[in-house]
């Protein structure tokens, strides 16, 4: 055929018809914007004769946008130069150009997420490994089940936290190592609102008078039921023994328990990068390890186990005072916690984690970490200034001023509002004293005919103590 003749002529084609590669000035070429008659080849797929390179596509290539015969030569050539359709490149070639450097990036994605993935179950693991579990204090409980108190409200939560005062191993620098033995040191009864809005921290003397029932001891053996002071409970028969004393003096059904040493304590204190105080006057206790001037300052766990340990030289030397100063430290490390976003900071909150767990026995209730995690989580949103602190109402017990004794009614007042899951409210010292001042005088002025007004709702108890939201240096 001659170029006159234009593109090979497709043998289903009509004689005359002309390619839609035609200009649309030569005479009879068919609308561009007409469908083809049926069997007629589509542009993309009819073949050029040219064996040139030249653009993409003359139509695309052009300043005018479309195929016109001022961008093709009567032989369907552009005018950039010759093009076959072997060189046109085909629909989709492009992106199978770029699939390569997609196959890679998706394989170095899928490569990043199976180490962090393999990352987090290892912490995970070592951490959950970290937490020893009390399965003898477990089963104990269960030999004595039928005289542990019944649940009254069941979504709160009672869990016993108690501080090791054992003097063996790392402990042996802070006193006498008298054989390994375990004395508790601290102990406190904590109560979680059923709706986690509020959490109560009560403090229970450690030279309490209190009756401790009959326990097992590491070695079999039982001891009798005796009148003693509290922190003999779990020297004789440790954890499970010390719950049991809690209960048999409070009524309240102790959910979890937690023991706690010293180390664990002060690595906490590390990892949140120290907890501030404010100090009226200078320290010096040797017995405590701690010589600190006065003033506000961030203390270390060295210095904070120090701190909260310290007894003969602070104030009047009482466990008394020795357990508010203790309360309004931990308030300072919860505060210190919340505001820092430590609780929701992956990378701060392992190592506080992870120096808790290392130093952590617990009931087989919150021997993991999935279990911990639930309950910290379930505490993040209580307000600081519900974080309370208080120490159950004591005096020096009348026998002997070096034992304390609770003052009722106010012990029992407090174990019955813990118990039913009822608001308690605490306030310092001075402020709760002159409180009561106030109520005894309203009640001198009031009229003797008066009575009692039954219809005014009943006043939530308050107590000496204080919330993680004070501040240590404006008390």
């Amino acid at each position: 055929m001659t170029d006159s003749a234009g593109t090979p002529a497709d043998p289903d084609l009509p004689a005359g018809d002309t390619p839609q590669g035609r200009s649309q000035e030569e005479p009879g070429a068919p609308d561009p914007k007409e469908e083809p008659e049926p069997g007629a080849v589509p542009e993309n797929d009819a073949p050029q004769d040219s064996g040139d390179e030249g653009k993409a596509d003359a139509g695309e290539d052009s300043e005018g946008g479309g195929r016109d015969g001022d961008q093709h030569g009567s032989d369907g050539k552009s005018a950039a130069g010759a093009q076959t359709w072997a060189d046109h490149p085909k629909d989709g070639s492009a992106s199978r150009r770029k699939r390569p450097w997609m196959r890679w990036a998706a394989l170095g994605a899928s490569f990043l997420v199976m180490i962090s993935a393999g990352v987090g179950w290892w912490l995970y693991k070592k951490l959950d490994g970290n937490i020893t579990t009390d399965t003898s204090a477990a089963a104990e409980l269960k030999v004595y089940e039928k005289e542990r108190p019944t649940p009254v409200a069941m979504d709160a939560q009672n869990i016993l936290l108690i501080g090791s005062d054992s003097r063996s191993g790392d402990n042996r620098k802070y006193g006498r190592d008298d054989g390994g033995s375990q004395r508790s040191d601290t102990t406190i009864l904590l109560h979680l609102a059923a709706d986690r809005k509020s959490a109560t921290a009560v403090s229970l003397p450690r030279d309490l008078m209190v009756e401790v029932p009959k326990c097992r001891t590491g070695d079999d053996k039982e001891t009798r039921e005796q009148f003693t002071q509290f922190n003999s409970a779990f020297e004789l028969g440790g954890t499970a023994c010390t719950i049991r004393t809690v209960e048999r003096l409070t009524g309240i059904r102790i959910d979890h328990h937690m023991v706690v040493d010293f180390n664990g304590f002060k690595d906490m204190v590390d990892a949140v990068d120290g907890v501030e105080i404010c100090l009226k006057e200078p320290i010096d206790d040797k017995d405590a390890r701690l010589e600190l001037p006065a003033g506000r300052q961030t203390l270390n766990g060295e210095e904070a186990l120090g701190y909260v340990r310290a007894r003969k030289t602070l104030g009047d030397g009482s466990d008394t005072e020795r357990m508010e100063r203790q309360q309004k430290f931990l308030g300072a490390l919860v505060n210190k916690m919340q505001s820092n976003g430590v609780l929701l900071n992956p990378t701060r909150l392992y190592p506080v984690l992870d120096a808790a767990t290392k130093s952590l026995t617990t009931d087989p209730g919150l021997d993991s970490l999935r279990d911990l995690y639930d309950l910290v989580r379930s505490m993040r949103d209580v307000p600081t200034d519900q974080v309370q602190f208080l120490t159950v109402p004591r005096q020096p017990y009348r026998q002997n001023v070096n034992r304390d004794e609770l003052v009722e009614p106010d012990a029992s007042e407090l174990f019955k509002q813990l118990r039913e899951d009822k608001p308690v409210a605490v306030v310092p010292a001075d402020e709760l004293k002159k409180k009561e001042g106030e109520k005894e005088k309203a009640q001198d002025e009031k009229p003797d005919d008066a009575g009692s007004d039954s219809g005014s709702p009943t006043p939530t108890p308050t107590y000496s103590g204080s919330s993680a939201a004070d501040d240590l240096c404006e008390q």
